[in-house]
């Protein structure tokens, strides 16, 4: 398949809505790329730069910058989400409105769950666009590596085999390489719970409990992942691929990671607020934490890690505090 006039709208002018508009763009798609910010984007239309968050990655010809939704969208019947998950519902609804009953297909790049309803976000979706084709992409990937065509691979997973082709072609390059799942469950669940457990590993560091501490809470994170995916009927695997295992390394141990970042920050003694402050974009793994303890706690589901960093992020327990509750924890076999 050629890309070239394959017109799509990438919805979210963040980093990484940018980044992949301009993987889109060189390969030849017709991408109409939209922020919220009028100035913004009008400066980007011109310069030919996200000067905020991505400064010296020119963007293709093939891109077009929109701050007006109804323009983005006109002639797209392949749009793709990249706003922030507590965002998601009310982008969809403006949608739903300028969509006028279109024929079209919708992925979406957000990691997160729907802090309305703490369902997937392929359930929000499904309430405004019923049946119609549907994919999330996601994977270890920082936007400013992708922008400056580093080797990254992500999964696409969805529940339409041609949309998943067509979506993998478009993206696929010589250095972004694209793996296709059909567990979207499974690739939801472990984009939004990679966020939590690098808070945590965030805040280990931050307090300098050691590389056998880190080790020690990622495995058992991935435990708890584990648990989640079995209430969920996730796909076991998916935790062990690019989405799960691949981008839990990528977030939870590199310090471009906004959610390790600010786990740092509170393992080094800063307040919840000071730390957001210092991040000052949208913490995904503090949105996610408060959903699955709700979800946990509901449920019954032994969740310790992601309890403890509920704990710091929202009941003002200190880092020290949860690591005592976590190390006294009675013995128990693994698994």
């Amino acid at each position: 398949m050629s890309n070239r006039g394959h017109s799509i709208a990438v919805i979210g002018a963040g980093s990484w809505g940018t980044a992949l508009a301009l993987r889109l763009g060189l390969n030849g798609c017709d991408v109409r790329l939209w922020g919220r910010d009028v100035s913004a984007m009008q400066q980007m239309q011109e310069t030919r730069e996200n000067q905020r968050y991505l400064p010296a990655c020119t963007l293709p010809d093939t891109i077009t910058c929109h701050a007006d939704l109804a323009a983005a969208i006109d002639g797209a019947d392949d749009w793709l989400l990249v706003v922030p998950s507590k965002a998601f519902d009310e982008t969809l609804g403006r949608l739903q409105e300028l969509a006028q009953g279109r024929s079209l297909r919708i992925a979406w790049a957000s990691k997160g769950l729907d802090p309305n309803t703490h369902r997937f976000l392929d359930e929000v979706v499904k309430r405004y666009f019923p049946d119609i084709p549907m994919a999330v992409l996601s994977g270890p990937s920082f936007a400013a590596e992708v922008a400056q065509l580093c080797p990254t691979a992500v999964v696409v997973a969805g529940t339409d085999k041609t949309w998943l082709k067509e979506l993998s072609e478009s993206f696929n390059a010589d250095r972004f390489r694209v793996y296709e799942n059909h567990d979207m469950a499974g690739v939801e669940l472990c984009g939004a719970l990679k966020n939590i457990l690098a808070i945590a590993a965030g805040i280990s560091d931050g307090m300098g409990l050691g590389s056998n501490a880190r080790a020690a809470l990622l495995t058992r994170g991935m435990a708890e992942m584990r648990r989640l995916a079995s209430f969920f009927d996730a796909d076991p695997d998916t935790l062990m691929g690019l989405a799960g295992f691949g981008d839990l390394l990528l977030t939870a141990m590199d310090d471009r990671s906004r959610n390790r970042r600010f786990g740092l920050a509170l393992g080094k003694g800063q307040s919840v607020d000071d730390a957001k402050g210092g991040i000052d974009q949208v913490i995904e793994g503090m949105v996610a934490c408060e959903i699955v303890y709700r979800l946990a706690q509901d449920q019954s589901l032994s969740l310790p890690i992601i309890e403890q960093v509920y704990a710091i992020c929202y009941e003002s327990r200190s880092p020290e505090e949860a690591l005592t509750q976590l190390m006294s924890r009675e013995p128990r076999s693994e698994g």
